[in-house]
């Protein structure tokens, strides 16, 4: 892929960049008066006729199928021009050219991005229950984001003095709830993972498939409504604990900033819950975030209390964005959406 070449009708008019798109290059393209987003996968690569054996050609097969099939299946269930998709950046394309998996999303305007935490109370609020909204949406089909961190929720402003609200991107990691990739294959953003889906992925034999659910979103979604209400997330003993599942999963719990309401410290740790199913669904999330005085912040409140001088607060909004991941995501403008 480089500037000016033709893929499948689309005219890539940018040159192809790696900046935070991990194992993905991505640009820009044109086609039929349209911009779009587009991302070509580094890897699995289709094997080529008489390249390798016929063991490794059978499982390299295997495992483009697999990949194949899992983006297809999550691209059925959640369509661009379903109802209340207008907040999910979904694929419009997938494709092979010879050896490599393309994906195609429609551009974005990110131009009037904010940090959420900077925004008054009611743009808060609506940002929160658009997010939980399309959480919603996802979670009644099934369907796990599998990513949910600030680099994959835009914070977008359709017109001066309107509401912020958040568009969700990058769904290459999505699977159906129970379904997820085996732990070799799945990628996601330690910092922002649920505990199951830690200990799914270091191998423990206690945690299977079918324990990576659509509350593992939860999870996360627990984390980003600490950082947009407060912009950092939780406090945790970031000296014994490399990410707040860690923490969580150790049996430490996380401690909210003491600013937010008491309702509002509540939400978030259910929501971080180390037992997936004490953890709420989206649409509890969405009930919750009605009520104004969830998204208020006490300034006069000291902030969250440590017990410990080890215990810190989380990073900070201009931190947390930054990945820790596996194969980090790509957010446009430098990077990618879906």
């Amino acid at each position: 892929m480089k500037a000016g070449e033709v893929l499948h009708g689309y005219r890539i008019v940018t040159e192809p960049t790696n900046d935070g798109g991990g194992k993905c290059m991505w640009a820009f393209a044109e086609r039929d008066g349209h911009e779009y987003f587009i991302k070509r996968f580094l890897e699995p690569k289709l094997p080529r006729e008489g390249r390798g054996s016929e063991a490794s050609r059978r499982a390299r097969l295997r495992e483009c199928a697999l990949f194949e099939n899992r983006h297809r299946t999550i691209m059925d269930r959640l369509r661009p021009d379903m109802a209340g998709a207008g907040n999910l950046v979904l694929a419009t394309d997938f494709f092979h050219e010879r050896a490599t998996y393309y994906k195609v999303t429609e551009r974005i305007d990110t131009a009037s991005m904010i940090e959420p935490h900077a925004l008054d109370a009611r743009n808060r609020r609506v940002l929160l229950r658009t997010l939980a909204l399309n959480l919603r949406l996802l979670h009644r089909l099934d369907v796990v984001h599998g990513d949910l961190k600030p680099t994959n929720v835009l914070i977008h402003q359709r017109a001066l003095n309107a509401f912020h609200t958040a568009k969700v991107i990058d769904f290459d990691d999505a699977y159906l709830s129970g379904d997820p990739p085996p732990p070799d294959l799945i990628a996601g953003d330690s910092r922002y993972g649920a505990p199951e889906w830690v200990r799914y992925l270091r191998g423990d034999a206690g945690t299977g498939p079918a324990d990576l659910t659509t509350s593992a979103d939860i999870f996360s979604m627990g984390l980003l409504t600490h950082l947009y209400l407060t912009g950092s997330l939780p406090a945790y003993d970031t000296d014994d604990h490399d990410s707040p599942a860690e923490a969580v999963d150790a049996g430490v719990p996380l401690r909210a900033d003491m600013r937010l309401a008491p309702g509002t410290r509540d939400l978030i740790e259910a929501m971080t819950a180390a037992e997936p199913e004490r953890r709420p669904t989206a649409e509890a999330l969405f009930d919750a975030f009605q009520d104004p005085a969830m998204c208020a912040l006490d300034r006069s409140a000291a902030t969250a209390r440590t017990g410990s001088s080890r215990i810190r607060r989380g990073l900070g909004a201009s931190d947390a964005g930054t990945p820790s991941t596996r194969r980090p995501p790509h957010t446009q403008t430098p990077g990618s959406t879906d």
